[in-house]
């Protein structure tokens, strides 16, 4: 691996095109779009299209298997996985769609959906765990704007089948087979590690700052044009217009690196490997631990979960060189997966993840007929509303807890707690079915549901080290699949069919027939908002457990790489 200076072009150039890499990753989304073709074309009923939706919930969100592969191989290895999986999955359901090969099995089309979806988990994990090992210092940040990119996916997604593929749902599968990989095969040179920077950058800042708002510029864009399309009904040169305008914005973080190369700056920051010591600026031959000595007085005893005053005076011996002895990892050091699974504070924030993104794709799954049950005939302004609300999220997420935890050594989980007390009052809402609320709160949930992404990302890399965060991250996303099952699929969706077949007089449950009212999902919201008020306990709970952890790290106004860590 090279050493790179911070503010040099490959690591800025890296995010640029995880970006592209990250719309790619969001193709699960794209499931609605041509869902109605695998009924109508293929001849399938309603409880197998449900089952391929939970075919594309689970390869979309089961990444164990490249959480591993991240520690053992370079970044384009895992992109080419997730490229050949995308174009082998939707390769196949494609020919079906087409009719290209008939009367392909069911199970096949349902493993084809798990493997294109599984194509998200390869591409996210390259491009997530391999900018925040180039960017550790600012992960929260760099989390936030990765994660907002992949909310935007399906806006993006959506303008490309409209514009070009022309509601074709065959050409949007032909698109995912071949577009899709070819996009990560261009990506995959840029995305590389590079030796991460530990020294102050006056640019930095302002270069995060330039990509945060053009990708808050790109979601307004994509929302006021897919709002105005149906009332205004585009031409062909317009739609086309505003999909090269579309292109421009997403090329906007390339401009950094071309700027560097036009206009190289000179400033020379800290280039600091994992296994070294910070060094004072200007003083080369004096060093400087990553943790000094008062602090680890001042901090130590909470930070290191009880350990006694001999235990203590151990590790900073250690710390300092004195005698060399092998222990377990505490907190904020790296973690392996065996050593992280047996801490509470790993379970607390699974828990904490899974009630928030549990519930949250609850209601994402079934809004279209929440909005119906209410009256609600146009549920793509409901959908694009959330889509845009929930990048918002993401975003505002990582910004708000960057800028907290450097400042007021908050711990991030504290946004978490906040979020899930207000998506309580968002499901009560919900509930109540009061005229008007609908749209408040489906945005405000869609805010709420995309903190939890943007908070939990970083907070696992604190806790538990970037080592094998790849592994960590994608276990914890296993909260949204199991979420779903249980909710949507077992909960919200029997209460929506026997309240259905209440109203039509039905003895059984039938899914041909539709369910109108408030009583519909009254309960579903009821239980959803019970489940976030556990969320919230747990998460002050993590949130206290874990604050000596954040006074340790950022306690001297930037980022202290433990010195145990080695990624």
């Amino acid at each position: 691996m090279a050493n790179l200076k911070a503010g040099t072009r490959p690591p800025w150039l890296g995010l640029g095109a995880a970006v592209w890499v990250q719309i790619a990753s969001g193709n699960a989304y794209n499931f609605p779009l041509y869902s109605h073709s695998l009924k109508s074309v293929l001849g399938f009923n309603q409880h197998q299209l449900t089952m391929l939706g939970v075919a594309n919930d689970i390869g979309e969100n089961v990444g164990l298997l490249p959480g591993i592969a991240c520690n053992k191989f370079p970044p384009w290895i895992i992109l080419s996985i997730g490229s050949f999986a995308c174009f082998l999955g939707y390769g196949v359901l494609w020919l079906a769609v087409s009719q290209t090969v008939l009367n392909l099995p069911y199970w096949l089309l349902w493993l084809a959906l798990c493997v294109a979806t599984n194509s998200s988990a390869w591409l996210n994990t390259a491009v997530l765990v391999t900018n925040m090992r180039n960017f550790p210092v600012s992960r929260g940040t760099v989390a936030g704007i990765l994660k907002g990119y992949a909310g935007l996916s399906a806006a993006v997604f959506t303008e490309i089948y409209s514009t070009i593929l022309r509601k074709s749902s065959a050409n949007l599968l032909m698109f995912l087979s071949f577009g899709v990989p070819i996009l990560c095969l261009l990506m995959m040179y840029f995305v590389r590690a590079c030796t991460p920077t530990f020294g102050a950058d006056s640019m930095e800042r302002g270069h995060f700052l330039f990509i945060q708002v053009s990708s808050v510029v790109l979601g307004l864009y994509v929302l006021m044009t897919t709002i105005l399309d149906p009332i205004l009904q585009f031409g062909a040169e317009v739609s086309y217009a505003i999909l090269v305008g579309m292109v421009v914005l997403l090329m906007a973080p390339l401009a950094i690196p071309v700027k560097m190369t036009i206009c190289p700056s000179r400033v020379n920051t800290q280039v600091v490997s994992s296994d070294e010591t910070l060094q004072g600026e200007g003083n080369a031959g004096k060093t400087e631990p990553l943790l000094m000595s008062s602090e680890s007085a001042t901090y130590l005893g909470s930070f290191r979960e009880g350990d006694d005053a001999s235990e203590v005076a151990m590790l900073l011996a250690e710390g300092e060189g004195a005698i060399k002895k092998k222990r377990r990892p505490k907190r904020g050091e790296d973690f392996k997966f065996t050593e992280a699974i047996i801490k509470a504070d790993f379970w607390l924030l699974f828990l904490v993840y899974f009630t928030g993104v549990g519930s949250g794709v609850t209601v994402l799954n079934n809004l279209a007929q929440i909005g119906i049950a209410q009256g609600v005939q146009n549920t793509a302004i409901l959908l694009s509303l959330f889509s845009f609300c929930n990048f918002i999220g993401r975003l505002g997420g990582g910004v708000v807890s960057e800028y907290f935890v450097r400042s007021k050594l908050v711990p991030r989980t504290l946004w978490m707690a906040c979020t899930q007390i207000i998506m309580i009052i968002t499901y009560l809402l919900f509930a109540s079915a009061i005229n008007g609320t609908l749209y408040a709160a489906t945005a405000l949930l869609g805010i709420c549901y995309g903190v939890q992404f943007s908070i939990m990302i970083p907070t696992v890399s604190e806790l538990f080290g970037l080592k094998h965060f790849g592994i960590f991250y994608n276990f914890m996303s296993l909260g949204n699949p199991l979420g779903a099952f249980l909710f949507s699929g077992l909960l919200a969706g029997y209460i929506y069919d026997t309240e259905a077949a209440k109203q039509h007089g039905l003895g059984l449950i039938s899914s041909s027939i539709s369910c109108m009212g408030p009583n519909c999902f009254r309960l579903t919201f009821l239980v959803l908002a019970g489940l976030c008020g556990v969320g919230s306990v747990a998460s002050i709970i993590l949130t206290k457990r874990i604050w000596p952890v954040y006074q340790v790290l950022y306690g001297g106004g930037s980022f202290r790489l433990p010195q145990t860590s080695n990624h």
